[in-house]
């Protein structure tokens, strides 16, 4: 008998300890990185060949210390390496674990490599090469505790690639998670019974379920193995345990009687489906169809499974439409699946929430890097008597949808008198629903402020998945128009990072200006909307006037200000993508020009060794930055009046300085400007527009000029 650990993803190591069991595996013992046991190699052989839930199957070769370097080398000395594999094959080694000692798998691995070579060397043989991309053999040593175990990788890495994929979608399922999904949904318990699976992608889910109903052996359609290039490696008993498998699974899919539906809103993934379904031989047992998940209809049957594993929101634009789709999916549910089995796979928990109903059962997995739950759920009659009692669903009953609606009638008639398309339409005006939603011509963005760290997250969650229903809803916007984004307490440029990169954008008119903004790839859109009416004030300052327009971000100040007939602007700002940000935008207007200039600089140290004058200075700075490009961290608060200072030198004698920033209870230190000479007149009132009003810390503005002097 062999010893042998059998690998899987968190989650489903119970489930592959009994599936071990099944196959004849003996003292089976399921621990965190793995089930033990053991078998005979022609055991071995077969459970390769029929293992789905395992990724990779070690065959062990040796134990022993490893506290340091030396006692490690001494444990991979003790292998016998040139009875595993002859030099003239290919070798990698993988390492797991570190120690004190060993404190990377790099190291570790570099050590067993040398003990390896050191053993051909020392027998009189040639040294084999390694080949870490596509070895003809492979060794896997785990150090836990001080403690290493060498493993001959007998199975071969990536078990769970079956061979029938060609293609997948975005996020594709790997199918020994599948598998565990299917096994836990409890559908092999009925196979005659239907599966559907409304979001199916590339078809992962309803393959595997086919093959495991019929007790297909996965690995017949393997074409590598681990063993392959072993010198242990049983020709005969491998190639007897490989025919009977293959006789077993086609005969099990010929007496299989089973009827699954493969449904996706998306064509070309149906296609990849089929074309995968047909390499993995198992197309005629499944029904694929192109239709949204909110238009399906129960015309399966009286009862069966229903299994999907949707998005997780992940993405931008995914999480609105994927809201209304479980709203939706609960209602449907309840009202035409009566007495199904429905088996949910999400890393977005909150989401179940939306459907109204109650699960019996929830597991843990890792899809990838990913925490998830399959939450599994019996529609019985007593959940389907609810379907009408979702009243939180229900517009009129919305506390939010009301006050977005009540916002909306107050600006009314402000929008249409003053041609705004793109506005401020809520701001955290209920403290339960902490986010600010925007309107951008025919979008919606919902930003997600920070919640108090005493709120549980759950809630959160939850308060926000109802926003993003309620939003598009009570404002009649599609869900694919609604973009949603997280803004936590931002440092310095963070405030300016990038967040996807679908390098979308769209043009919009303001006061007569042509702007471009990206509502998709940034946590700020290229426009300050709380600055319209401060572009319009400086722009006004400006006409026949020179204009400095520092930490300039896209330029909007300075195009405003040249189409009110400034004579020169000079823009400067420390981010090139922003300053051809702000090019573009002067370019779509057909402004260009030797007296308008573009500066990328730090604004802190250019102030600081610019001699020129200006007739009105604009100043907006972050409330934090430690940008590696600055010589030094800026905090406003502490360092306002140094910058005051600097910028003032660039005034001209009868110029102004306009001042403002978004720091909340930011407190201008008037004594010490005071004793600069500089008279300083809030106007924090007059820069906020219509649709700010509500909000009296969104930004702080002053007007700066020198004291006049009386003779």
């Amino acid at each position: 008998m062999q010893q042998f650990l059998a690998l899987t993803s968190p989650g489903i190591e119970i489930l592959l300890a009994q599936e071990l069991k099944d196959l004849k595996a003996s003292q089976v013992v399921q621990k965190p990185e793995g089930v033990y046991f053991t078998a005979t190699i022609e055991e071995a052989y077969k459970i390769c060949l029929y293992c789905r839930l395992s990724t990779r199957i070690l065959l062990k070769l040796a134990e022993g210390d490893a506290e340091n370097k030396d006692k490690l080398f001494a444990t991979a000395q003790s292998v016998n390496w040139s009875e595993q594999f002859s030099s003239n094959h290919t070798f990698a080694i993988d390492f797991v674990g570190s120690s004190d000692e060993i404190r990377n798998t790099q190291f570790g691995a570099l050590t067993i490599k040398d003990a390896l070579v050191d053993h051909f060397r020392d027998q009189g043989m040639d040294r084999p090469s390694v080949d870490k991309s596509s070895p003809d053999i492979s060794f896997q040593a785990r150090l836990l505790r001080e403690k290493v175990v060498i493993y001959l990788d007998f199975s071969g890495r990536s078990l769970f690639k079956r061979g029938y994929r060609e293609h997948s979608g975005a996020a594709p399922l790997k199918e020994h998670l599948a598998a565990a999904i299917i096994t836990r949904s409890g559908w092999l318990d009925d196979t005659t019974k239907p599966l559907v699976d409304p979001m199916c992608g590339s078809g992962t889910i309803l393959i595997e379920a086919i093959m495991m109903a019929a007790g297909y052996a996965p690995g017949i359609d393997r074409v590598k193995w681990g063993f392959d290039c072993w010198l242990g490696h049983q020709l005969y008993p491998w190639q007897a345990q490989l025919t009977q498998a293959k006789q077993k699974s086609h005969l099990g899919l010929e007496e299989l009687k089973a009827k699954v539906f493969g449904i996706d809103i998306d064509s070309r993934v149906i296609n990849t489906a089929q074309v995968n379904a047909r390499n993995a031989g198992v197309q005629k047992f499944i029904e694929f169809s192109c239709k949204d998940i909110n238009n399906l209809n129960n015309g399966f049957g009286h009862n069966g499974t229903f299994l999907l594993n949707p998005p997780y929101g992940e993405r931008i634009g995914e999480l609105p439409e994927l809201v209304e789709n479980f709203v939706l999916l609960g209602r449907k549910l309840k009202a035409q699946f009566v007495d199904w089995r429905i088996a949910i796979l999400t890393a977005n928990v909150e989401l179940l929430s939306m459907m109204k109903l109650a699960s019996h059962k929830r597991y843990k997995f890792k899809n990838g890097p990913l925490d998830c739950q399959l939450a599994l759920y019996n529609v019985d009659e007593k959940q389907a008597s609810g379907q009408n009692n979702d009243a939180e669903f229900e517009d009129k009953d919305s506390d939010f949808g009301n006050r977005l609606l009540k916002n909306k009638k107050n600006l009314k008639s402000w929008l249409k008198k003053e041609n705004i398309e793109c506005y401020r339409l809520y701001d955290a005006d209920i403290p339960e629903y902490n986010v600010a939603v925007d309107v951008y011509g025919e979008y919606l963005v919902i930003q997600e402020y920070s919640a108090p760290k005493i709120i549980e997250e759950s809630k959160v969650a939850k308060r926000l998945q109802e926003v993003i229903y309620f939003a598009p809803k009570v404002l009649g916007v599609p869900t694919d128009k609604v973009i949603l984004k997280t803004r936590a307490k931002q440092k310095g440029s963070d405030q300016y990072q990038r967040v996807d990169q679908s390098k979308q954008s769209m043009i919009i008119n303001e006061h007569g200006a042509k702007l471009k903004i990206n509502l998709w790839d940034y946590l700020d859109t290229g426009l300050f909307l709380d600055h319209r009416k401060t572009r319009q004030i400086v722009a006004q300052k400006a006409k026949n006037k020179s204009l400095l327009n520092l930490f300039a971000y896209t330029g909007s100040v300075s195009l405003q200000a040249a189409l009110h007939g400034a004579t020169s602007i000079t823009t400067v700002d420390m981010s090139n993508t922003y300053l051809n940000w702000a090019q573009e935008n002067f370019a779509l207007n057909k402004l260009s020009g030797h007296k308008y200039q573009f500066v990328q600089a730090d604004c802190l140290t250019w102030l600081k060794e610019h001699r020129g004058t200006y007739d009105v200075v604009f100043v907006d700075p972050p409330t934090f930055s430690n940008s590696k490009r600055m010589e030094d961290s800026f905090d406003v608060q502490s360092d306002h009046v140094a910058l005051i200072t600097d910028a003032m030198k660039c005034v001209a004698e009868n110029g102004e300085l306009i001042f403002t920033n978004n720091k909340r209870n930011f407190k201008m230190d008037f004594d010490a400007v005071a004793a600069l000479n500089f008279e300083v007149k809030s106007i924090s009132e007059l820069t906020r527009d219509k649709d700010f009003q509500r909000n009296k810390h969104i930004h702080n503005s002053w007007l700066i000029t020198r004291k006049k002097v009386t003779a």
